[in-house]
């Protein structure tokens, strides 16, 4: 039990700070459009439905690049994979600042420039974070994963708390060496990704039998306990890499994820707008936004803490997302702003602290080459309402004049993401090394073979 303790705690200095840095930075960059949007809008001449559908098609490039870019990165490495992915976003994300130069060079509508860097940006970005996922499912056993995920996705909700009132300030940079505040933000926020990928290539370590900065016996512990693990995972069936591709418990999580992603993505794209219309400057509305992001930030590690102290992953799920439908609900019926950010942050509870539960759900079937493959789909049909949450939020404000009715529509999208919770079949005994006759003939789990 202390060489266990021992070791887990270095793998987890060692590897999840820096990456919750490195997902910051990316959350950051995908999501700082939201904050530009104050002034960038007028500027380009960009309707909410015009806004809306640049923000989200985003993720329908991530899409058809998700599975691709996640299994070369199983077969590269995730050390040098990553790397790549976050130098090409960085270079893309500050090309967003010179949007009007780039309609004028190339002939092309400033939102047309808007739209094609949002789909190279999707491009540069995919496989990112299932790649991530998977390097974390090669260093930590099934009991730490739900908290590890838990504090490596407290970036979404802390790119938010932090990066609000950065954005929020560097719009008040407005005219600063001739460029416009909102060029400001997309041109300082990309410069971290940039750094970083150098950092990537020098510390990340691609798996536990590479690690020199464990000890012996540290390693050595590690290597036969996440063995031991696929190995009990294997005793229930395996697939191959295009049967977890359209195996139907894949495919249900990546309905569950697609409800929280749109509750999540609908409301982080349009709640600086939403908070702007209180009548409130720039940097108080970076402020404000950053609320329900700072309860976000909380929920994502105690509840991915008490899931698995309880070894309990669909309630835990299904809870979260019926308090994000309930909060946002709540918020498209009331006016007073106090209350509104009250619901609000509810609802950052439950579309923040389901989302590391989430990813422990495929992580309890598969594993190997093909785990690659499989959480890259789950991640990649769960993103698509990335664009249907936005788009449908902006396509709803243009054509009622406020943000009640797409609120509804992000909370019936949250509770259709918990009922799926709940149908989906899961055997947590796959999640322990109980090798009762029970634990080996009980559920429908299975496991991936590359």
């Amino acid at each position: 039990m202390e060489l266990e303790t021992r070791t887990m705690a270095r793998v987890t200095a060692r590897l999840v700070p820096f990456l919750i840095v490195c997902y910051f930075v990316a959350y950051l960059d995908r999501v700082n459009v939201g904050f530009a949007a104050l002034q960038m809008n007028k500027a380009l001449d960009l309707s909410a439905s015009a806004f809306g559908f640049g923000a989200g098609i985003f993720f329908i490039a991530y899409f058809f690049f998700e599975v691709p870019s996640n299994l070369l990165l199983e077969r590269f490495g995730a050390r040098r994979w990553i790397a790549r992915i976050m130098f090409t976003w960085g270079i893309i994300a500050g090309a967003m600042a010179f949007i009007p130069d780039l309609a004028r060079i190339t002939g092309m509508s400033n939102a047309h420039v808007f739209y094609g860097l949002r789909i190279l940006l999707g491009v540069a970005e995919a496989g990112f974070f299932p790649g991530i996922i998977f390097l974390l499912t090669l260093w930590f056993p099934a009991k730490y994963r739900a908290r590890v995920v838990g504090y490596f996705m407290a970036a979404i909700p802390l790119s938010t708390v932090i990066g609000g009132p950065v954005s929020g300030s560097l719009l008040s940079l407005d005219g600063r060496g001739g460029l416009a505040g909102w060029q400001w933000v997309y041109l300082i926020e990309a410069i971290p990704a940039v750094v970083l990928s150098v950092a990537v290539l020098f510390y990340l370590t691609d798996k536990p039998a590479d690690a020199g900065w464990l000890a012996d016996d540290e390693r050595r512990w590690l290597v036969d306990r996440q063995a031991q693990e696929r190995r009990h995972r294997e005793k229930v069936r395996t697939f191959s890499v295009l049967e977890a591709l359209i195996n139907p418990r894949v495919l249900a999580v990546a309905l569950i994820y697609f409800g929280a992603n749109a509750t999540n993505y609908g409301l982080s794209f349009f709640l600086p707008q939403i908070v702007k219309a209180f009548g409130l400057t720039n940097v108080q509305t970076g402020f404000v936004t950053a609320l329900p992001y700072a309860v976000g930030v909380v929920s994502m590690v105690l509840w991915g803490r008490h899931s698995d102290r309880r070894l309990e992953r669909k309630r835990h799920v299904a809870f979260a997302l019926a308090v994000a439908a309930a909060g946002i609900a709540a918020a498209a019926g009331l006016d007073n702003p106090v209350l509104k950010m009250l619901a609000l942050s509810i609802a950052g509870f439950g579309i923040f602290g389901c989302l590391p539960v989430i990813w422990t759900l495929p992580a309890a079937f598969l594993s190997g080459a093909a785990a690659a493959g499989g959480i890259a789909a789950v991640n990649s049909l769960g993103n698509l309402a990335g664009f249907f949450g936005p788009y449908a939020m902006g396509w709803i404000k243009d054509s009622t004049g406020g943000f009640g009715a797409g609120l509804l529509c992000l909370a019936g999208a949250g509770l259709v993401g918990a009922g799926a919770a709940l149908v989906l079949p899961h055997n947590p005994a796959l999640e322990t090394l109980d090798d009762s006759p029970q634990t080996e003939t009980h559920g429908e789990g299975g496991v991936v073979r590359p």
